[in-house]
């Protein structure tokens, strides 16, 4: 019987998961908010590490205003939960008007370059890869889940359109550069914290964070653009911002890339601080002989 049920669960969240895609969405950012209080209250380790990255980034920034930030992204962070939903199951005509895009001109090189569009992780990245595979055919990475059938239900809902090219992280980058080269955009996602291997510690807010050198690889191997593709949730849906490709880059090192990626990074976080991934453990991984954070 207990096996029974463990089977059934998944299949009467995801029912209801699908019952509430068809709420307006001021409804459903009502329902994000006070699902944000909840976890704000009851998830205690995630709770400890969002407060443990605002200290590391913002010390000077006062104890009781961390404490309403960290509050603040966990409502962000349910909110954006809630709208997968969305992007799940809602007909295309509404997603068109919830997620819209700035800089289109940036999305294709007229000499005919791959295209790599960097995606911080904020709480809208989902909407924002939505949106460029409603745009054009693409390639990404994406963490399988532990629980099969929503790892199923995840996939399904981002090869809705236009039969994007989704790589776990167990695949190697070899698939990667092969769609580059072909012609597909690349949605990236460098900003997590994977260990050491093929990463560098760069800065980030002052703090050295393991930092993976991938955009900077991937730009050496291709002849790559770097066009940043940054969402930001907004009351009525989202606005996903492709910005100017970055001149002179790569650089002078791989290093000297990867520090640049994380400066850039910090700058839209300050646009934004309530929507960047703080409940993720980014300074997990350290150097040699310092201290664990978490």
């Amino acid at each position: 019987m207990r096996h029974f049920f463990q089977y059934l669960l998944p299949y009467a969240a995801l029912g209801l998961l699908w019952l509430l895609h068809w709420l307006p969405l001021p409804v459903l950012r009502g329902l994000g908010w006070l699902l944000g209080q909840l976890l704000y209250l009851l998830g205690r380790e995630r709770r400890r590490v969002a407060l443990i990255n605002l200290r590391l980034c913002f010390p000077a920034m006062p104890l009781a205003q961390r404490r309403r930030l960290a509050r603040r992204h966990f409502v962000a962070f349910a909110r954006a939960f809630l709208d997968r939903t969305l992007l799940w199951w809602a007909p295309r005509q509404r997603l068109e008007r919830i997620v819209r895009l700035r800089g289109a001109e940036h999305l294709r090189a007229a000499d005919g370059r791959p295209t790599l569009l960097l995606a911080p992780h904020f709480v809208g990245l989902d909407a924002g890869g939505t949106l460029m595979t409603m745009l054009t055919p693409l390639v990404s990475v994406y963490s399988a889940q532990k629980n099969p059938v929503f790892n199923a239900v995840l996939l399904a809902g981002r090869m809705r359109f236009n039969a994007p090219v989704l790589l776990s992280r167990q695949d190697g980058m070899r698939r990667a550069l092969k769609s580059m080269k072909a012609g597909l955009p690349f949605y990236y996602l460098p900003d997590m914290d994977f260990g050491p291997r093929d990463a560098v510690f760069a800065p980030f807010f002052g703090v050295p964070a393991a930092t993976i050198t991938g955009v900077s690889r991937l730009a050496r191997l291709t002849g790559a653009r770097i066009v940043p593709c940054v969402t930001r949730m907004v009351a009525d849906g989202y606005e996903v911002e492709l910005q100017a490709p970055w001149e002179d880059y790569p650089g002078e090192s791989v290093e000297a890339d990867t520090r640049r990626m994380n400066e850039y990074i910090e700058t839209q976080v300050l646009r934004m601080p309530e929507q960047y991934f703080w409940v993720h453990k980014r300074f997990k991984s350290r150097p040699p002989g310092e201290a664990k954070f978490y």
